[in-house]
């Protein structure tokens, strides 16, 4: 597709390309793009061309993802890496009975407290679960972070896979290899594998949530009979324009994540000196307040793929596709405010067990099917085949309300799920955390029996007699 046309973000003061899977180009002194061609003998104004990959050079064009990005040193001049030190031991990406354990009990966390000491937003990175393995290129792992400090001197490059980063708290400003992006809690934003990027902190304290899936990309779902529109809009997706640095800093650090464990190298410059770029490989965000939501017109609720804004069509904003068609390493899905209009229907979510794993955050306000404990910066973990659903105050309010309810509207909320295929593992310290809600199965004991059978003896007998 050709360039797209540029877009302000008003206060941010940020220029962002809009778009979705399209072929970019962006250049901050121009004609610094070198034209007809991806490396000339001699790139203009004496920049170094590098291409950096995200699927196979062999893979359909279709699905082919890189860029190529000029800039004034090359990424390969940097010392050897050593692992980082102190060591960082609450990240995964081999999930195993070595690193964590299985559970099928419905679990639930409060919100982690912001830490007393400085903190940036690697140090504040921990896994909660997860399954499959990096290594292997077939998995997921969901994070959470809480930092106080932005990064400094550094910058984080994640070899694994693709961070999907959801923040409840605070903004994010990242600097990534293809320019700038400002994040606000109610949006998103997708660092690819293998980008470089650092993330500062300008309202202070931050706090927020982490997918990364292994040996594939997020897309859009298709839609199906929604037809061409609704759910995320490819234009609302917006990707930086170039922006560089050319000054020396001694002892830079570049901080890789690779096999779940960090390597630290050091250079002399930033890694932010790419002068221009082009392709379809690169950091993006997405206003989740844009998402066209589709629901109920007349009876019974719909199932929860219908808001998955990556992958399955519904309300999924983003997925991460396996080679099964409509089965999901991860589906990105988030529940808006909308409006509820069915007749003679149980409005909130309904009771039911899965054969995907979900797992839950709460970005804002409240969500809709627990009237209490589910909290913004918490999260919940329902596996494979657990049971779950509303808690006893929400039935009991909603069944009291009767069948003539009219049309409401859920207003000041966004809860979001990572939905997964795989069945995930916990680690010891999510488990073990005192943010870890062990009351949390007491929100369904109140649950009672509505069962009445009156009338159903004269029913039978009236049935027996008659076969006799």
């Amino acid at each position: 597709m050709e360039k797209q046309e540029q877009v302000s973000t008003g206060a941010n003061e940020l220029l962002y390309q809009s778009g979705f899977g399209n072929s970019f180009s962006s250049e901050a002194i121009q004609g610094a793009l070198p034209q007809g061609q991806n490396n000339p003998l001699v790139c203009p104004f004496g920049l170094y061309a590098e291409q950096i990959s995200g699927t196979a050079f062999t893979a359909p064009r279709k699905l082919n993802q890189r860029s190529w990005l000029y800039r004034i040193k090359p990424s390969v001049t940097h010392e050897p890496f050593k692992p980082r030190t102190p060591t960082h031991k609450k990240l995964v990406s081999e999930f195993n009975q070595s690193t964590s354990s299985a559970t099928p009990t419905q679990l639930r966390w409060k919100p982690e407290e912001i830490p007393d000491s400085p903190t940036d937003f690697i140090d504040g990175l921990y896994t909660i679960c997860g399954a499959g393995s990096s290594f292997l290129r077939h998995g997921f792992a969901v994070h959470m972070y809480s930092a106080n400090k932005s990064m400094e001197n550094c910058a984080f490059c994640n070899a694994d896979g693709d961070f999907l980063i959801v923040p409840e708290k605070g903004r994010l400003s990242i600097t990534t290899e293809c320019g700038k992006l400002h994040v606000c809690p109610g949006e998103i934003v997708v660092l690819p594998q293998g980008f470089r990027f650092s993330i500062d902190l300008p309202d202070g304290p931050s706090r927020g949530y982490v997918a990364e899936v292994f040996g594939t990309h997020f897309q859009l779902p298709d839609l199906g009979p929604i037809g061409a529109n609704g759910l995320a809009a490819t234009r609302d997706f917006l990707v930086p324009t170039a922006w560089f640095e050319d000054e020396v800093h001694p002892g830079y650090i570049i901080v890789q994540k690779f096999g779940g464990e960090l390597f630290t190298a050091k250079q002399n410059f930033s890694p932010f000196n790419v002068v221009a770029w082009h392709g379809n490989y690169v950091p993006y965000k997405y206003d989740l307040h844009k998402f066209c939501p589709f629901n109920t017109v007349l009876m019974d609720h719909g199932d929860p793929s219908v808001n998955t804004v990556f992958m399955c069509p519904l309300i999924s904003v983003l997925t991460a596709p396996t080679d099964k068609p409509g089965v999901a390493l991860l589906d990105f899905v988030i529940f808006p405010p909308r409006w509820l209009v069915a007749e003679h229907t149980f409005r909130p979510p309904y009771y039911h067990r899965n054969c995907m794993s979900e797992f839950m955050g709460l970005i804002y306000g409240k969500y809709e099917a627990k009237a209490d404990g589910f909290l913004p910066g918490g999260a919940s973990l329902h596996s494979c085949m657990t049971p779950h659903g509303p808690d006893t105050n929400t039935f009991e309010t909603t069944v009291g309300r009767g069948t003539d309810e009219a049309p409401s509207k859920i207003t000041e909320t966004m809860a979001f799920m990572f939905e997964s295929s795989l069945i995930p593992r916990v680690c010891p310290w999510a488990l073990e955390s005192p943010c870890m809600d062990h009351n949390y199965y007491q929100c369904w004991m109140g649950l009672k029996s509505h069962f009445s059978h009156e009338g159903s003896d004269c029913c039978n007998k009236e049935i027996r007699s008659k076969r006799s």
